[in-house]
Formats: structure tokens, C-alpha cells, sequence
């Protein structure tokens, strides 16, 4: 992954039609009413992609800091905006699953970085949720900056409330989410999700930092599916530039 200078977020992109144009500028200045926001090119392999960042996180945890708004960090603070390595890595390995005019559900998608990187490896449709408004308005931004408003849908999906769910349609030929099993109450919620809307002879991918893993999860999957388990080995880089190696754990679930 390479990272080069960042794009103001006003500038046009001739990715967009006239329609496509206008409906970025306006959720930009929906955005722009709560953060300072640019487009950062991101290189993936031979693709070329454009991720909306903040430039004013401090300011912004600050002031929800002030304003007592956060009783719990892993969900009032803006996690759904960072750019977690996790997404390359699972992006990546789904390309050898057979991308092509195949149907991918992300789940807990944040700013979208994950069904990007699908889908510049041929995914034909995509559905992208989350369950945090400001996470489906970065998203739709990133998708539209993109040119992927054809091949990526976004929707707000709360896969532990009842009757949420009926936004889907068909099931899904894969089904994927990077770092979402950090919250413990989440894992069957997960399960029985997954059991609805995994399309026959399809497949889930969870993708975890090592140092958030959850063996829970694996062990209440297997009572409904068969589930593979690898690790995949990346270097990154922090905040401050500085190297660092981390080991991902992949679960792969499968019907039986």
C-alpha cells in the first residue's frame, strides 16, 4: 500500500457524471459540518484508489471528550473512520475466491476501504453496511470518488436487531468483515446471520489482528458451519511512519 499526497475533498473527479458530481458535494458538506476532511490516494497493487481521511481527529475526540459523549470507547469513538490494515489484507485474499460476477456483503464496513478493494478485483456487486450513520456517508463519498457507484451499494445494517435484515434480498455468494469481532455480544448475532444470508456453497471471511482475536467466535461457528482458520503475516506502518509486523487471523465459514 502505498500512500501519496492528499486531494482536497472539493475538487471534481472525472470518474463522475454531472448527477454522480453533486450528490459527493453534498455529502461532503454534510460531512464537512463535523470534520475537516481530504481525499489520501492509496496505490493496491495496480489499483488506484481515493479514501476520505480527517485531518481533525484529535480536535474531534477532544470535543466528544468534553462533551462526556464517550461511556464506551470500541463504540462512541470514531473507529468506523480509521483505515485498518485488516481491509487490505482480507481484500486481498478474496480475490482468490473467484471475484468474478460474484456477490459480496461487507459487514461493519466503516468508511468502506474493504469492498473498494474488492471490488477493483472484480466483484460484480457489492452491498456495503454499517450500523453508524457518519461511517454510510464516508462510505458512499469513498464509493462515489471512486466510480463505483455501479458495482457498490451502501445501506445501514444492525445484524443483532431483529427484522433489520430484510433489506437483503438474495443471499450473498461471500459474505466478509475485517475487525468486527472485537465486541463479544456480536459473535452470535454473527452466527445466525450468516446462517440466513450465506447463499448455497458460499463462504464468510472474518479477518482480526492477532491481538484482538476471538477463538469464542470460531467455536460457535463451527456448531453451524465448517470453519478453516490461517493466519497471514503483513508489515505496516503507524501513525508516525514507524514499521511494524503484524499477524492477522483469517476465519473462513462454509456450510457443510
Amino acid at each position: 500500500m502505498t500512500i501519496t499526497q492528499p486531494t482536497p475533498a472539493a475538487q471534481a473527479s472525472p470518474l463522475l457524471t454531472p448527477e454522480e458530481q453533486t450528490e459527493l458535494d453534498t455529502l461532503l458538506q454534510r460531512i464537512s459540518a463535523d470534520f475537516e476532511v481530504e481525499f489520501e490516494p492509496l496505490q493496491v497493487d495496480d489499483h488506484p484508489l481515493e479514501v476520505l481521511a480527517i485531518r481533525n481527529m484529535q480536535a474531534h475526540v477532544d470535543a466528544l471528550l468534553r462533551r462526556k459523549a464517550v461511556r464506551n470507547p470500541l463504540r462512541d469513538l470514531p473507529l468506523w473512520a480509521k483505515i485498518w490494515p485488516g481491509s487490505f489484507v482480507l481484500g486481498r485474499l478474496l480475490r482468490k475466491y473467484e471475484p468474478k460476477g460474484t456477490t459480496l456483503l461487507e459487514l461493519g464496513a466503516g468508511c468502506g476501504v474493504l469492498s473498494l478493494v474488492a471490488a477493483r478485483y472484480g466483484f460484480a456487486r457489492i452491498l456495503l453496511t454499517d450500523v453508524v450513520e457518519q461511517a454510510l456517508l464516508f462510505a458512499r463519498a469513498n464509493v462515489l470518488r471512486n466510480g463505483l457507484s455501479k458495482r457498490i451499494a451502501t445501506a445501514r445494517l444492525d445484524v443483532a436487531a431483529p427484522g433489520q435484515s430484510t433489506i437483503l434480498a438474495t443471499g450473498f455468494d461471500r459474505i466478509a468483515a475485517s475487525e468486527i469481532l472485537y465486541l463479544d455480544e456480536l459473535h452470535r448475532p454473527l452466527v445466525k446471520f450468516v446462517a440466513r444470508h450465506l447463499a448455497p456453497g458460499g463462504k464468510a471471511f472474518f479477518c482480526t489482528d492477532m491481538a484482538r482475536a476471538k477463538p469464542r467466535f470460531a467455536k460457535l461457528a463451527a456448531k453451524c458451519f465448517h470453519v478453516s482458520e490461517g493466519h497471514i503475516g503483513v508489515t505496516t506502518h503507524d501513525d508516525d511512519g514507524l514499521e511494524q509486523r503484524r499477524i492477522y487471523n483469517i476465519l473462513i465459514l462454509e456450510r457443510p
